[in-house]
């Protein structure tokens, strides 16, 4: 019955049945918050009591119609007059009184019944009889405002509704609305299902409505996209779903998760469809108040409209970061990190279980599996109910064993993902320089297997195996910039040297005498410079290291400097040039007494003899390809040069003495090759290498991952390596003296580890100290340098056999890896099993069993190893099929029941990482739904893919789609050739960048 309807034909039940009635519904009717009830004149209530009361139906006081005249203002806007008083100006009836008394008596013509809400004000309930007025308007359109009341009971929903009719608003646009205050700030009317009362919208405000663009956008805040042109705005019409995602710096690792999430059929078209809307739960303690849900679907609404060349994420990315504070900046992260998030934040927030309930979880206790698991199911669906759990969540077996009263605990719980193990070899590969004692002997390049958690003194002895130097007369170093980093003893971890380390192992001389006392001997080579260093007042050169140090092992009581000349004469032979007889090497020359005397104890030169000798030894020096001052360190100075590094303190650094810092100089001009930039190119191509059996020492050494020990450990390198050398004579100008004299090829030094020079000299005449680790340096005069120190040949290397062996790359099967995620393992010490029975912790055996598998599943393979004592990424290839990954012999649950799916999954999409521990680069290979094409997502770069390009080490996390699930794609697949076209620009230019949507960010 409309509003304004007259009593119908059927004649209304006897007067005192009438006052009954009525009075009845008023005695016993309550307020409840929601309710209607509604206002009638007071005068026309008060006649209608006194007819009823009289019990004569002609009686002169017959009310008439329901007239609510008095109370409007006017009768053109029906507005209720201020401040009118309860049972003094109207009576309140409930809804059912008010329907018969309307049914008895009509209303009178025009006038709107004026139903009015009973609101739940704090600490009390009230019929609202004056409701809040608010100004409506388009974000389209400011200018037409239209004025409307609602109840503060009403939800926002009901606005939106009103909005929609009022405005003519196409049927199905997506709108949302925002809340202007009188300060004109606005605010997002994000929970459609809260009051008026609970978004705090008072009369006098405005709520402006906005509808979804076509792109994805809303007007209020348009991202910035990435366009070639202002012209192609709004004329750009591609596939939906091939679109980039632009790199803010750092975020490759949020942009791959990104697009797998985003070709994901089910979970895609479920916000597509704008089905999110009415699960989103705004209430949830641990959701983000639906924010992370909108955030979502706004980005997947933008890369499906089919009108982006590429979006920028940035709203998204400010959500995750307030979200999750990990996430916060710009820092390099991992995807399945940030894929585990978002999953977890999407189900939250569209959780359709408002209030959840406690369950007590209960063991098994002997029950049929089957009836466990399906309790274990059910328990998590009444507290956990999302499109997430549809899509992604499975179940496992997980069964305990306790190891002193082998007490079996099996439970069944729920996962979202399998982080599958890949097998890890025990064995590592490492290339070392082996040094002989043969002095025209060249350093030999082998490649040696040792085990990964063995020592030193295991890697002497498989290197002694292809040699044939016994281990004992062995020591291993780590050489960099022209010194020795480290001088390992045999009993270290090999798990201290680093794929990139330059590691040298040197033979050792058997002592004639076995009871004198051996001192191994580190000797470093070093030029000076042309000039003195008159800034400091002294008469000293600076000196710059250069070539190969040497270790070598000298009985103590051969320590003199005219022996050390000699030997290092003789292990020198092959690239320094004794002189010949004919070469006059006696000059005239200024010296310090203190220098006179440092040279009495030593040879004048080598005589006559010994000079033939070594010439003969030393024969023609061959032709071999060589790069000139070429160094085994494979860090070059641009790799080093990109990455900040803090200051780290040095067990011994290169600026303990101050004072001598500032006499030296190590800045020289370096060949193209030098032992600062030969080292492996971004593209791993040495600018030095050579192919054949012969080389430049460290032109081979490939720039490998590195963790945090290896940063520390490079910082400690570099830091060393820009170190100035002070000066090899650090005497104070003396009395002078002129004398004729031979001079020596080079002086001796003693230096520290970082081959700066020391002060003073060895103990009792000797040119060493004994109380540590001794280091020497030969200190060569420029002009002696260039005439008897062969460059070219100190820098030539061989190659052993063992080089030649190609290594195989480590392929495994994705089977592989499952086999061994369902393998019994022991609890580590750190996570042990409270045993019930034994009523203690202890270290329980656990295997897990695939029960249910979802969806769609998804793989993470663990392919970054954090142990006590190392950290390293995997490179092995996992083979892993296209189609038809059959996981029935993984399922602990043999016999499926009738409706029960199959097992059967086809690969979508695929998130890869490329790099090392610390850095690297994420991209995505994805098939799009609708077309079945593959494609290769890189930041804002996207390009045709083949399937055979998909199984690389780089494959990081596996999306699979079970196959009675998969729709087959609308469209048909692109006709261009996907050789490498790209689909998300027009031309090639913008691989280059050229193109104003296209950025290259590189992480």
């Amino acid at each position: 019955m409309t509003a304004n309807s007259r009593c119908s034909a059927a004649e209304p039940p006897g007067l005192e049945t009438q006052r009954r009635e009525i009075e009845s519904l008023l005695r016993e009717c309550e307020l409840r918050a929601g309710d209607s009830w509604y206002v009638v004149e007071r005068r026309w209530y008060e006649q209608w009591k006194e007819f009823v009361e009289t019990g004569d139906q002609n009686s002169s006081s017959f009310p008439g119609q329901i007239d609510n005249t008095e109370l409007f203002e006017d009768l053109d806007s029906y507005h209720l007059k201020e401040r009118l008083v309860e049972n003094e100006d109207f009576m309140l009836v409930p809804a059912e009184a008010w329907h018969k008394l309307l049914a008895w008596y009509g209303m009178a013509d025009g006038q709107p019944p004026l139903e009015r809400k009973v609101v739940d004000l704090p600490s009390t309930l009230k019929v609202e009889v004056y409701p809040v007025e608010i100004f409506l308007c388009l974000h389209s359109n400011m200018d037409n405002v239209i004025t409307s009341q609602f109840s503060r009971a009403d939800s926002i929903h009901s606005i939106q509704r009103a909005m929609c009719d009022a405005f003519s608003v196409p049927p199905g646009s997506e709108c949302r609305l925002w809340m202007k205050s009188s300060d004109n700030s606005c605010e997002r009317l994000r929970n459609v299902h809260m009051s008026v009362l609970d978004a705090c919208l008072s009369s006098g405000m405005t709520v402006i409505m906005e509808t979804r663009n076509a792109d994805g956008t809303w007007p209020s805040s348009r991202p910035q996209i990435m366009r070639n042109s202002v012209e192609e705005q709004d004329s750009y019409r591609g596939q939906p779903g091939v679109c980039g995602l632009t790199n803010l710096g750092n975020t490759c690792f949020m942009n791959s998760a990104l697009q797998c999430l985003s070709n994901t059929p089910p979970l895609t078209e479920y916000f597509l469809l704008s089905s999110y809307l009415e699960e989103l739960n705004f209430t949830n303690p641990l959701g983000m108040k639906g924010e992370i849900a909108e955030a979502y679907a706004d980005v997947i609404k933008q890369m499906w409209s089919g009108r982006h060349y590429s979006v920028v994420p940035r709203v998204f990315k400010t959500k995750v970061g307030h979200f999750a504070s990990q996430f916060l900046g710009y820092q390099q992260h991992d995807s399945q990190e940030l894929l585990s998030f978002l999953l977890d934040g999407l189900h939250e927030d569209l959780n359709r279980v408002k209030n959840k309930e406690y369950i007590e979880l209960r063991d098994a206790d002997g029950r049929p599996d089957q009836e466990v698991a399906e309790e274990a199911w059910r328990n998590h669906r009444r507290r956990n109910d999302s499109v997430i759990v549809d899509t992604f969540h499975g179940l496992f077996k997980s069964t305990l064993v306790c190891p002193e009263c082998h007490k079996v605990s099996v439970t069944f719980d729920p996962f979202c993902y399998l982080s599958v193990p890949l097998p890890v070899s025990k064995e590592r590969v490492m290339e070392v320089f082996f040094v002989s004692l043969d002095p025209y002997a060249k350093p030999a390049q082998h490649r040696v297997v040792v085990p990964k958690a063995g020592k030193v003194s295991e890697l002497c002895s498989a290197l002694s195996e292809m040699t044939g130097v016994p281990p004992t007369q062995m020591v291993v170093a780590d050489v960099f910039n022209h010194r020795f980093y480290k001088i390992y003893n045999a009993d270290e971890s090999l798990s201290c040297i680093l794929d990139r380390d330059d590691i040298f192992v040197y033979e050792l001389s058997v002592p004639e005498e076995q009871q004198e006392e051996q001192v191994l001997l580190a000797l470093y080579l070093r030029e000076r410079s042309h000039y003195r260093d008159y800034g400091s007042g002294s008469s000293s050169y600076g000196t710059t290291l250069f070539g190969h140090p040497l270790l070598l092992s000298v009985p103590r009581s051969s320590c003199s400097r005219e022996a050390l000349y000699n030997l290092f004469l003789q292990r020198l032979a092959r690239y320094v040039r004794p002189p010949d007889p004919s070469e006059e090497l006696e000059e005239e020359e200024e010296e310090d007494d203190d220098e006179e005397e440092l040279y009495k104890t030593q040879t004048n030169g080598v005589s006559d003899d010994e000079e033939q000798e070594d010439v003969e030894k030393a024969g023609p020096s061959q032709t071999e390809p060589s790069c000139s001052d070429a160094s085994a360190n494979s860090q070059s100075d641009d790799t080093a040069a990109a990455e900040p590094h803090p200051n780290l303190n040095h067990t011994q650094s290169s600026l303990d003495h101050d004072e001598e810092t500032n006499n030296g100089s190590e800045s020289q001009t370096e060949p193209l090759c030098s032992a600062d930039s030969n080292a492996a190119t971004d593209n791993g191509d040495d600018p030095c290498e050579n192919s054949s059996g012969t080389g430049e020492l460290g032109s081979e050494q490939p720039q490998q991952p590195r963790d945090t020990t290896e940063e520390e450990k490079e910082e400690d390198k570099q830091e060393e390596a820009c170190s100035p050398s002070p000066p090899a004579n650090e005497q104070p100008a003396k009395r002078k003296a002129c004398r004729k004299r031979r001079k020596s090829l080079f002086t001796i030094q003693a230096v520290n580890s970082n081959g700066t020079t020391e002060r003073g000299t060895g103990e009792g005449g000797s040119a060493v100290s004994f109380t540590s680790q001794p280091y020497v340096a030969i200190d060569w005069d420029p002009e002696m340098k260039k005439r008897f120190y062969n460059e070219n040949e100190a820098e030539k290397y061989v190659k052993h056999a063992s080089m030649e062996v190609p290594q195989q790359q480590t392929t495994v099967q994705l089977q592989e890896c499952i086999e061994l995620f369902t393998t019994v393992e022991t609890l580590e010490e750190e996570n042990p099993w409270y045993c019930p029975v034994c009523k203690k912790h202890q270290l329980a055996t656990k295997k897990l069993d695939l029960w249910s598998l979802p969806e769609v599943l998804i793989i993470h393979l663990k392919r970054f190893s954090y142990t006590k004592f190392t950290r390293e990424k995997l490179d092995s290839i996992v083979d892993f099929p296209l189609r038809d990954l059959d996981f029935s012999g993984c399922l602990l649950r043999k016999s499926l029941s009738n409706g029960e799916p199959p097992s059967r999954y086809d690969l979508i999409a695929v998130s890869n990482h490329y790099g090392g521990l610390r850095d690297g680069h994420y991209t995505s290979y994805a098939c799009n739904k609708d077309n079945g094409q593959w494609y290769y997502f890189d930041d804002s770069k996207v390009t045709y893919a083949r399937e055979d390009q998909i199984v690389t080490n780089a494959a990081y996390v596996l999306f699979y789609h079970r196959q009675d699930k998969i729709r087959k794609p609308t469209l048909p697949a692109p006709s261009t050739s996907p050789a490498n076209d790209i689909t998300s620009c027009k031309d090639d230019d913008t691989e280059l960048g050229t193109a104003s949507y296209v950025t290259m960010e590189t992480d």
